[in-house]
């Protein structure tokens, strides 16, 4: 017995798109709160503009997310 959801045109493309956008948004928040944490603990007074930017990055895409992070883990460091 199949679902009722995915017998209408078109719903398994909505749940794939839906997935992806949960994953993403996943990953934007769980890498910004982990920046700010690592951040703060490393004692650097720009954590928030640290978390920003990572989330900024991430919702740009994943690469620029991922070279913010690296900018940080070069930079960030104190």
């Amino acid at each position: 017995m199949s679902l009722p959801l995915l017998q209408l045109p078109g719903a398994v493309e909505l749940l794939v798109v839906l997935f992806v956008f949960v994953i993403g948004l996943v990953i934007l928040v769980g890498a910004s709160y982990w920046v700010y944490s690592d951040a703060k603990g490393r004692g650097n007074d720009n954590a928030v503009l640290w978390a920003v930017l990572t989330a900024l990055g991430f919702f740009l895409g994943l690469v620029p997310g991922l070279l913010v992070l690296v900018v940080y883990l070069v930079v960030g460091r104190k």
